[in-house]
């Protein structure tokens, strides 16, 4: 989904190394992101647009935790929503889709960095409208923190990736706690 690829640029080094890069600021990052979910952007954002952007970041960042946190949206975070979606109106077309059946598509009528804000607020409000907010989730990994919409079937999933951060803190917990046992092990031993 484009409002997560988005959210994720702020990455982190999942293994703990402390290491953290604004992907924002990577150019191959940034071209792969406009051409992945064709956003009518023709140039790198500028020094007052990235600025834009890590602000428009840090907005949906705070409403991701507070839905996964279990609340509900505040009114002031919709009229926040609201506000970064107008800044791209629409136009709706009508074509046949894949499966040969008419859809609707929208394409924004502003190309732009202005408009690309408005489709990532636009695709978050999409999944907020029609899918479960309750499925947004964030990783329980502390060094990872990737956030992610869990689409398992029971709503279990609580790492971004089972193979990555799940493995490794099942081994971090395994560890932990043969830590444990084995400090407790030699206060048991007679002296």
């Amino acid at each position: 989904m484009l409002w997560d690829d988005f959210l994720n640029s702020e990455w982190r080094d999942w293994r703990g190394s402390g290491r953290s890069e604004d992907r924002l600021e990577r150019k191959d990052w940034v071209e792969e992101l406009i051409r992945n979910h064709r956003l009518r952007v023709s140039t790198l954002p500028t020094a007052q647009e990235m600025d834009k952007l890590r602000s428009f970041r840090s907005f949906l960042l705070s409403v991701v935790q507070h839905i996964a946190a279990g609340k509900t949206l505040l009114e002031s975070q919709i009229k926040e929503l609201n506000r970064w979606m107008e800044g791209g109106p629409l136009v709706r077309r009508l074509h046949a889709g894949m499966d040969g059946r008419m859809a609707i598509g929208y394409r924004p009528l502003e190309s732009g960095w202005q408009g690309a804000i408005a489709e990532i607020a636009g695709s978050f409000a999409v999944t907020l409208a029609e899918g479960e907010a309750s499925r947004i989730r964030i990783c329980t990994n502390p060094d990872c923190l990737w956030v992610y919409y869990d689409d398992t079937r029971n709503r279990s999933k609580r790492y971004c990736d089972e193979k990555a951060c799940g493995n490794l803190m099942k081994v971090r917990r395994y560890r932990a706690k043969k830590k444990q046992n084995d400090s407790s092990d030699k206060q048991d031993e007679p002296k």
